[in-house]
């Protein structure tokens, strides 16, 4: 049976090289999934390279071209808006997810937004407010689906290349009021999203 691992980290160049680490253990494209705000402020950095926005719903994205070829962490991701987050972008197993959720959302089916999304895809529910924020707050999440015996190695990659720490990062928004991500909220412009990230730097 397999687990969904996630992490998040504040700049492409991190989410980049976190997801060549798990194709270097032998991870399969198809159980890697990559979601970022559209409007991240690395959005322009070489690591992210063209935004693909023909793929209007996400669905059949791939994590194809994220790593080698010079072609950037985003190429070929479709971009999606999700309530309370904003305009994604997502690569992988979680765009079909998230294209579901979209149109969920629109027919009132998905209120949740991407909480929704994360916890259909095996995250805890608590953990996936978490992640919302984050995203909704700047993050990059790369979220693999492995099996037992490569989660140890998986997790080794990804932590290997400076995730997040979300717990610090919990603990200092608790402490300004926030409880759980709110899918109502108004989603981060680039510029805060800079400043969030400068305050961890």
């Amino acid at each position: 049976m397999t687990r969904t691992i996630t992490r998040t980290y504040d700049s492409y160049a991190q989410a980049n090289a976190a997801v060549a680490a798990v194709r270097e253990v032998s991870i399969e494209e198809a159980d890697i999934s990559v979601v970022a705000h559209k409007d991240h402020p690395d959005a322009d950095s070489p690591e992210a390279r063209e935004l693909d926005d023909s793929s209007a719903t996400g669905t059949g994205a791939t994590v194809g071209g994220m790593v080698g070829g010079g072609a950037g962490l985003l190429a070929g991701l479709g971009m999606m808006a999700i309530p309370g987050v904003g305009p994604l972008v997502a690569a992988g197993w979680l765009a079909t997810t998230a294209a579901g959720a979209v149109a969920g959302a629109v027919t009132g089916a998905a209120a949740g937004g991407l909480t929704d999304m994360l916890t259909s895809s095996g995250v805890a529910e608590e953990d996936a407010e978490v992640y919302a924020e984050a995203i909704r707050r700047g993050a990059i999440m790369v979220a693999v689906r492995v099996m037992p015996e490569d989660e140890a190695d998986v997790v080794a990659a990804l932590d290997n290349h400076r995730p997040t720490d979300l717990a610090a990062r919990r603990s200092a928004w608790a402490e300004e009021g926030w409880k759980k991500h709110d899918p109502a909220a108004a989603a981060f412009s680039s510029d805060q999203m800079r400043s969030e990230r400068a305050r961890y730097m």
